[in-house]
């Protein structure tokens, strides 16, 4: 039996998260919806965990003989679904209330919708502060005509809190770590795919010391890579927006990129000139002068002015 929604939960170990969503998904109202988990773990701990919840709701288990990593078991999960709708959740997320994916299913009604996403808290593990996030729909406009906007911000959030068509057939990039869900919203809304939102706070993201942010945010082996497959992907004219120059910028700044050698140093030997510009003008100052928000945004406009009469851009 095909269902509704397919609940895709790529998983690795930490079974207690895991536990927590499983017991939000149980509660849900609407239970037209199969759960598949793709099982990352160098051990049995998730596959006894998912004993306790036989014959409480229809899962889908894959143990992988060899740990895909992240996001291949994320499109290992995805792989396995057979609804017409696709709900990717990671193991440290859940939903809200009862009603969350009853609030999804509904969004689905609207024939022209093949991407939904909802309004968010973040949950802080160690001080168990809340941070509500909800999307400012007069951005709307703006990152359909510009998606790589997401890159100064992701705007969207996490992919727990989306729901995708069973007809888009995009995979997560597998050679991304950090910005893997970014790209994949600017992938699809490039191909003309638009986006609905429902503003109320549907899911419970975890934030905690484990995720992959603590591990790629600033790290020059992992940005810089992505910063080049994205300028591979789109280009440099996304970059005629400054407020997507401002990204590019800040990669380099916070990712302390002040040489042309120590950029092609990950691996990447050909950069566009408005990249190599921003690099020789971030050299001629040291990185406190540059960390300064009023000095370092200065600098980007006067780059952002200069590669304009140039046409770099």
């Amino acid at each position: 039996m095909n269902h509704h929604i397919s609940i895709c939960i790529p998983a690795y170990k930490r079974i207690d998260y895991l536990k927590r969503l499983l017991c939000s998904i149980e509660i849900q109202k609407f239970k037209d919806y199969e759960v598949i988990i793709s099982d990352d773990s160098n051990d049995d701990s998730v596959a006894a965990l998912l004993k306790n919840f036989n014959g409480r709701f229809e899962i889908k288990y894959f143990k992988n003989e060899k740990a895909l990593g992240t996001p291949a078991n994320w499109n290992h999960a995805i792989s396995k679904a057979t609804g017409e709708w696709i709900k990717l959740m990671h193991d440290d997320d859940w939903f809200s209330n009862e009603h969350s994916l009853e609030k999804f299913a509904l969004a689905t009604n609207n024939n022209n919708n093949k991407f939904i996403f909802s309004a968010y808290c973040n949950k802080t593990e160690i001080t168990n502060d809340t941070e509500m996030m909800f999307f400012n729909e007069n951005l709307k406009t703006n990152i359909l005509k510009n998606p790589l906007l997401l890159l100064a911000k992701n705007s969207i959030g996490p992919p727990s809190v989306t729901l995708f068509h069973n007809s888009i057939k995009d995979k997560y990039d597998e050679g991304l770590k950090w910005r893997v869900d970014i790209e994949y919203y600017i992938r699809n809304i490039s191909k003309g795919i638009e986006f609905t939102y429902i503003n109320e706070l549907l899911i419970n993201v975890g934030v905690s010391e484990s995720q992959v942010t603590n591990y790629c945010l600033n790290v020059p082996s992992v940005e810089i890579p992505e910063m080049y497959i994205l300028l591979s992907k789109y280009g440099t004219s996304p970059l005629k927006n400054i407020m997507v120059y401002d990204a590019y910028w800040r990669i380099l700044r916070n990712t302390d990129i002040h040489s042309k050698s120590k950029l092609e140093s990950f691996g990447q030997t050909y950069w566009p000139a408005v990249i190599l510009s921003m690099v020789e003008l971030q050299s001629k100052f040291n990185q406190s002068n540059l960390r300064n928000g009023v000095i370092s945004k200065t600098l980007m406009s006067i780059s952002y002015i200069y590669n304009q009469l140039k046409s770099n851009l």
